[in-house]
């Protein structure tokens, strides 16, 4: 159970073991001051013990590794370049100011990874362009559904036209619980989990963990925007959930392995239950602080959180 003070410092309902619900979420400008508090500079990371752990990996742990946080290297990318359009449709200053925190977040995620990869992974390619290209060669069909597709076509919308709250809602939803929510932040539990466990590549450890942390306070914002808005309206409600049951088994399929079946699948010795228990907890949580539910007709979250947590 974490302390008090561990969870005065997670906004992020999904993040925490005390249900979630009961929290009081912070808004954008909250979020701001936390963010000056939680900084981290990518370049400082030591990546020294790293090399040697990586050197001594059998190839199995080394294509195991190399797939379950190549969605995170290139989803990065992704995200990074793929934002303009949320920062464009603030309401306020205040919100303003925390979407252009998010934006330094993700960029300095996209050179924390661009780091490992080069420097530890040895990844070929002359520059971070050449790197990715290569890195993107395993991707599978639903990594590109989700990043490519889906998230490219809700940022097209949003700078298409900022005031469309249809389309910020499918943003947010998109990219705050599906990309980060369900997705980065399950892969960064069970690398981090497994890493620890096996005394492996400190450095990486302690900047994906700074990584979570920026994430969980993204979306926090998320559950905060769509708890004023989807929480409040019953039509942007419904799209949200519609937007939700599309794309999670998508997310699923981003980290399903090379040929390993969809419905039975291991990544560094967690099962697939595993996995999708935890991102469906946490997910549960986030609905159930915004106040709508994962199916229509149940009363707003509240069973799935139950149902999760039991």
């Amino acid at each position: 159970m974490a302390s008090l003070e561990e969870l005065a410092q997670q906004p992020d309902p999904g993040g925490r073991d005390d249900g979630g619900g009961s929290q009081r979420l912070m808004d954008p400008e909250k979020l701001y001051d936390l963010w000056e508090n939680q900084h981290w500079r990518s370049q400082e990371i030591d990546f020294s013990q790293d090399k040697d752990d990586w050197s001594r990996f059998t190839e199995d742990q080394k294509d195991h590794l190399i797939w379950v946080l190549g969605s995170n290297y290139i989803g990065e990318e992704r995200v990074s370049t793929q934002f303009a359009g949320l920062l464009t449709a603030y309401a306020d200053h205040q919100e303003e100011a925390f979407l252009a925190t998010q934006q330094v977040d993700e960029s300095r995620h996209m050179v924390f990874f661009d780091r490992f990869y080069n420097e530890v992974i040895g990844m070929e390619g002359d520059d971070t362009a050449a790197r990715i290209a290569n890195a993107r060669e395993v991707m599978n069909d639903s990594f590109v559904k989700l990043f490519d597709e889906e998230l490219g076509e809700a940022n097209r919308r949003l700078l298409d036209n900022p005031s469309d709250m249809e389309a910020k809602v499918d943003f947010v939803t998109v990219y705050h619980m599906v990309i980060e929510g369900t997705l980065a932040l399950t892969a960064q539990k069970f690398s981090v989990d497994y890493l620890e466990e096996h005394e492996l590549m400190p450095g990486f450890v302690e900047g994906f963990e700074n990584v979570g942390r920026d994430e969980h306070r993204h979306v926090a914002y998320g559950t905060w925007f769509l708890q004023q808005t989807a929480g409040q309206d019953e039509s942007l409600a419904s799209r949200m959930q519609n937007k939700l049951q599309e794309l999670l088994p998508v997310a699923q399929g981003v980290l399903v392995p090379t040929g390993q079946d969809p419905e039975d699948f291991e990544i560094l010795g967690y099962s697939s239950q595993e996995i999708n228990e935890f991102a469906f907890s946490s997910l549960s949580r986030r609905l159930k602080a915004i106040g709508v539910p994962l199916q229509p007709g149940e009363n707003g979250g509240e069973r799935d959180a139950d149902e999760a947590d039991s």
